[in-house]
């Protein structure tokens, strides 16, 4: 397998068009879709496994690769009114990488964003040069702005080469299940 990135991150939301004031005119995201009308059928039904699906989506660009793409499902599943908290298995954030985080945050707040946290500043471990903060979207999905002020790559890649030494086997792993 040859993977050349991540094409897109997915997000299911409970209006399309609500969320896309929000993604596009607050957050300033350009389409990379324009929305859809409603469609279904027996492919959408296998593709995504969930019966009798009727959907509509459209595409933001989030940088010049990256893609976010949100759904709206005409029957959200009851099974949750609200978004899996952060620590819940299958639960995800999206992340968008800015220049200055807190003057990102600053201008979200002025349209009336609210936020997690102030700015967390990391200067030590895996995430050191990190500046980041979360905040919900409007169905309280949680996104996160991170600004990148440095990188130690060498001591990311000696950490990671050690984790591989060091790592428990996959079959203990299994066994542990």
């Amino acid at each position: 397998m040859n993977l050349t990135g991540i094409h897109h991150t997915g997000l299911v939301v409970s209006d399309l068009d609500r969320s896309i004031y929000f993604y596009h005119d607050l957050l300033g995201l350009p389409f990379a879709g324009e929305p859809t009308d409603w469609f279904s059928g027996e492919a959408l039904d296998r593709g995504v496994r969930v019966p009798n699906a009727t959907l509509r989506l459209c595409m933001f660009w989030a940088g010049p690769s990256s893609r976010l793409e949100l759904l709206q499902y005409r029957d959200l599943s009851a099974a949750m009114e609200r978004p899996h908290p952060n620590n819940t298995l299958g639960a995800g954030h999206v992340c968008l990488q800015v220049d200055d985080v807190r003057a990102a945050k600053a201008e979200l707040e002025a349209k009336g964003v609210e936020f997690y946290s102030d700015v967390n500043v990391e200067d030590v471990g895996p995430l050191a040069g990190w500046r980041w903060v979360y905040f919900p979207d409007p169905d309280g999905l949680s996104l996160e702005l991170v600004e990148v002020a440095y990188a130690d790559e060498a001591a990311r890649s000696a950490a990671a080469d050690a984790y591989l030494r060091t790592r428990p086997s996959l079959a203990a792993l299994q066994a542990a299940r």
